[in-house]
This record gives C-alpha cells, sequence and structure tokens, in this order.
C-alpha cells in the first residue's frame, strides 16, 4: 500500500475533482460520509454525547458535515469551532452554512473561551487540523488539546491527530491530539508508524473516499506499507523435482565464548527459512554446543578457542550472515577486515559485525553491493550519527544506503527497509519480540532468503515480515512477556503458511498451496 506526503494527497485531491468533474465541496461531503457511516454502524443511533471540535480549514470542514450527518440522524452532538484564525476555507464555510440551516449553532472558541465540560464516557470527534499543518499551534490551542485528552473520553480523529505535521517531528507533545481511532482518508499516513509520532494513534483506518484511481496507481511514493498482499508475490514456491542444493547453501559466521547461542539461534532461523544447507562457522569453543543443538548444520570452527581470530573457509555459500555473537577483539575486528577484503558473496551483517563497521568507517568500502544491514537503534546512531527526529533518520538512512549502495533495515514496532530513496515499513510483529536473539533470528532468515536466490531487497521486505507474523503467530499462545526468540523461530513455518491462508482457505489447503 502507497503512503503519500501532503502534497502528493493535494495533487489526487485536485485530480479527482478535474477527472471526476465534482467540486471540491462535493468531494468534501463524501469523505463526511464515509466518516458518518464508519461511526453509525458502530453507534446505531445510542445516545452518548459526541463532541465535534473543527477547525477552520479543510478538516475542519469534513468536521462540520459530519455533525450535519449525525444531526440528520438524531444523534446528541455538540459542535465548538475553534476559531485560531479569521483565514476560512471556503468548504468550511459553505458546511458551516448547511449546518445553521439546521438550527445547530456552534459555540465558537477563542483564547480567552471557557474550556468545554467533557465527560469521560463521551466522544471526542478532532477535526482542528488536518494534513496541512506547518507551525506550532497557538498556545490556547495546545490548552484546549490537553483538555480533550485529560478527559479520558474516546477521541476519533479525522485524517491525522490535530497538531502532527506529516514531514517533520513534533514540535509540542502536549500540543498533538492522542487518538484512540484514526480514520485516514484513502492512505495510511506515514507518522503512524515513526516512533515519535506514532505514540499518538492507537488504531487507525482507511476509508476510500474514491479518489482519481489513475493518480494512485500511476504516482510513485518514497514509501509503501508492507503486508500480506505486498510480500505474496515475492514468495517463491519450490519445486516438486528440486533438491536440498536447489536452495542455496548459507554460512553463518560469528560467536564468541559466551555467545554461542546467538549464533546458534541465525542458524537455525536461516535452516526454518528454507536454507537447503546451513553451514556455522564459529570459535572452537561452540563447536560441541551448535552440533549437539542443531544435528541438521554443518560446523566449521575457527582456530581460535574463545573468539574467531582467522576466517578461512572452503566451501563456496550463495549467502553469508556475519556479525552475531562476533565480539569485537583485535584478532577478530582483522579477521573480519581480511574477510571482507576477498569475500565476493552477498552479506547480511548484523551486530558487532556493524559495531566493527562503525568503529573502522574504511570497511564499509569493502562491503558488496546491497549488503544488507541490521542495526537495532544505538549500532544504527553508530552508522549514520545522530539525528534531530525520525524524519532526519530517514533521510540520513536514505543517504547512507545510497552512498553505501547497501540495504539498511531500521528496527522497530515497524521495522523499515532503506534502499536508497525508497522506504518499506513493515506491519507484522509485536511488544512480545522485545526480547533476546530476536534480532540473531532475523539475521538468519534474511540470509537463508538470499541463499535460496531471493534478491537481497526482496529477501529483506519478506524476511522481516515473516520474522514479524512468526512473533505475532507465538504469542497467541504465550503473550507478550513469555515470548523468546526461540519461539519465533519455532514459528517461522506456521507464517509461511499464514502466506496462503484466507477465510476461504483452510490451514491445510494453504500448506498445499505452499508445495505447489
Amino acid at each position: 500500500m502507497k503512503i503519500f506526503t501532503a502534497e502528493q494527497i493535494y495533487l489526487a485531491d485536485k485530480s479527482t475533482i478535474e477527472n471526476q468533474r465534482i467540486s471540491s465541496t462535493q468531494l468534501m461531503e463524501r469523505a463526511a460520509t464515509g466518516i458518518f457511516d464508519w461511526i453509525h454502524r458502530r453507534m446505531q443511533g445510542a445516545q452518548v454525547k459526541i463532541h465535534l471540535f473543527c477547525g477552520i480549514g479543510n478538516n475542519g470542514g469534513d468536521g462540520i458535515a459530519v455533525a450535519r450527518h449525525l444531526q440528520d440522524h438524531g444523534y446528541n452532538i455538540g459542535v465548538y469551532v475553534v476559531n485560531y484564525s479569521k483565514k476560512r476555507s471556503e468548504d468550511f464555510l459553505i458546511n458551516l452554512e448547511r449546518l445553521k440551516e439546521r438550527k445547530v449553532w456552534p459555540v465558537f472558541l477563542e483564547e480567552r473561551s471557557d474550556l468545554p465540560i467533557i465527560g469521560r464516557d463521551d466522544i471526542i470527534i478532532d477535526a482542528i487540523f488536518g494534513i496541512g499543518l506547518n507551525r506550532k499551534p497557538d498556545k490556547w490551542v495546545g490548552r484546549l488539546m490537553r483538555h480533550l485528552n485529560d478527559s479520558d473520553a474516546f477521541i476519533l480523529s479525522i485524517d491525522v491527530p490535530s497538531g502532527l505535521f506529516l514531514d517533520k517531528g513534533v514540535a509540542d507533545s502536549e500540543a498533538v491530539i492522542r487518538a484512540n481511532y484514526v480514520l485516514s482518508f484513502q492512505a495510511p499516513k506515514l507518522i503512524f508508524f515513526l516512533p515519535g509520532t506514532g505514540v499518538f494513534v492507537d488504531n487507525w483506518e482507511v476509508l476510500d473516499i474514491g479518489l482519481d484511481s489513475n493518480f494512485m496507481v500511476s504516482t510513485e511514493t518514497a514509501y509503501e506499507l508492507i503486508g500480506k498482499k505486498e510480500v505474496l508475490p515475492l514468495y517463491i514456491p519450490r519445486e516438486k523435482f528440486a533438491h536440498k542444493g536447489s536452495y542455496g547453501h548459507s554460512l553463518i559466521i560469528g560467536g564468541s565464548y559466551g555467545k554461542i547461542g546467538a549464533i546458534t539461534l541465525a542458524s537455525k532461523a536461516c535452516l526454518k527459512a528454507g536454507s537447503g544447507l546451513v553451514s556455522t562457522y564459529l570459535p572452537h569453543c561452540g563447536y560441541i554446543p551448535l552440533q549437539t543443538f542443531l544435528p541438521e548444520n554443518m560446523v566449521i570452527t575457527d582456530k581460535g578457542e574463545k573468539y574467531i581470530e582467522h576466517i578461512d573457509f572452503e566451501i563456496e555459500p550463495n549467502a553469508i550472515g556475519i556479525g552475531v555473537g562476533l565480539g569485537t577483539s583485535k584478532k577478530t575486528v582483522k579477521a573480519f577486515s581480511d574477510f571482507l577484503s576477498k569475500n565476493t558473496r552477498p552479506l547480511v551483517i548484523d551486530a558487532d559485525g556493524l559495531n566493527i563497521l562503525s568503529k573502522n568507517r574504511e570497511l564499509i568500502e569493502k562491503i558488496p553491493p546491497q549488503t544488507v544491514l541490521t542495526p537495532h537503534p544505538k549500532e544504527l546512531e553508530r552508522l549514520i550519527g545522530n539525528w534531530k527526529d525520525d524524519f532526519d533518520k530517514l533521510a540520513k538512512a536514505k543517504t547512507f544506503s545510497k552512498e553505501y549502495d547497501c540495504i539498511l533495515v531500521i528496527k522497530g514496532a515497524h521495522t523499515i527497509t532503506i534502499y536508497k530513496d525508497k522506504g518499506y515499513i513493515n506491519t507484522t510483529g509485536n511488544p512480545g519480540m522485545a526480547t533476546a536473539g530476536s534480532g540473531d533470528a532475523l539475521t538468519g532468515i534474511l540470509t537463508g532468503l538470499v541463499a535460496q536466490g531471493y534478491t537481497p531487497l526482496s529477501a529483506t521486505i519478506l524476511g522481516i515480515y515473516l520474522h514479524g507474523r512468526a512473533g505475532d503467530i507465538a504469542i497467541e499462545k504465550m503473550g507478550y512477556q513469555a515470548l523468546t526468540a526461540s519461539d519465533i523461530t519455532a514459528h517461522i513455518g506456521k507464517a509461511y503458511l499464514d502466506l496462503f491462508i484466507t477465510p476461504e482457505r483452510t490451514s491445510e489447503q494453504a500448506s498445499k498451496e505452499n508445495e505447489s
């Protein structure tokens, strides 16, 4: 699903008005009808007090139009115009007159106005600011927003929570509506998925208001939201007459004394992701633990007893994952550097591999094209530098990706894959996955997918989705707190099967679909 900028949304509105030969007021009416229908299906005329807070722009016009529909259907409403400017949009004024024709007289709120009384069992519809907000709200408007947030009433925001910008971080966290639900027109907004702004959105849903389909399809966007529909076309089915060699040989390099578990988790996840063969290169102290725990795995030991001192192997893997549990001793850093100098195989680099790169930045020049880097937030900061907000972080990540021709994974509640100027936002995963070893499992999954013949970018998008979906399936049995990385790995198979499960197709049928 595409994620559009504010400018692109305005162009979509313009294209819709021109090509469908409707007025902007008619388009606003279409949006308001969609919002009302959503509310009416859920409330069925219930007489809970609904407070509509409307600005004086087009977002406020939407709110005023919704108020008219609610009034026509007998709902108990209170309408407030947040009078923060002398400028008013034409569509706002048209809908205000239509509301007055029904003998509904909004309360105009200004700087010296008393704050409305709101019960905790009431409902608030937030239509104060829309996507056009470009400056910090006035202090009195911020005070009103805090009052709404403090009321404990359910808050439904139209399009975006008021106070959020679409293209930059929060100016004042106290002057932003904390929405229980957001109804977003036609497509979700990038701010729903970023840590600094997503905290103001508990839930969201897209309302199709019939924007020009040709424009929506043909317009390229900088970000896409990745769900099942987007990853399913990436999936490569298995052939009946294939053998283990058909699905690649993965090499996982890492581990050190006390961190053999990390390399074990990555190796197992690599197997579960479908790699035909998996070899693990680790220090000698890890030989017995890994050979015992993973009988399906092949093991190559380094000369070093407790940590890797010299990376040397005779196999020819299709993909290599390196860094988990590796350590950063001087001999290991040199071994890593020497390895990069001679390696030509596709790479996935994680953990200590990333820490070595950030401290020895000349080594970044040695990574092959489209190497996948999977840093957690601190590791990312060491690679690309500090950032002032999420938008600055994304900009720096894109610059880094273009400079080194690498795929950068920004881990988080909505992990974002960056490749050059494009971002892919994942929709799977949950707070239970904030647990030791979760990233190690991801490294194994990505390596296994690349080894099977997926392009590094497709492997990253699909692998992150499967990793998160495996975690989602696992928590249904054990909850957030008890989830471990081993549980995530154990459910990779079910995550694959889930790709093919629909309301019409059972898990058994999905299994057959997976095979064919």
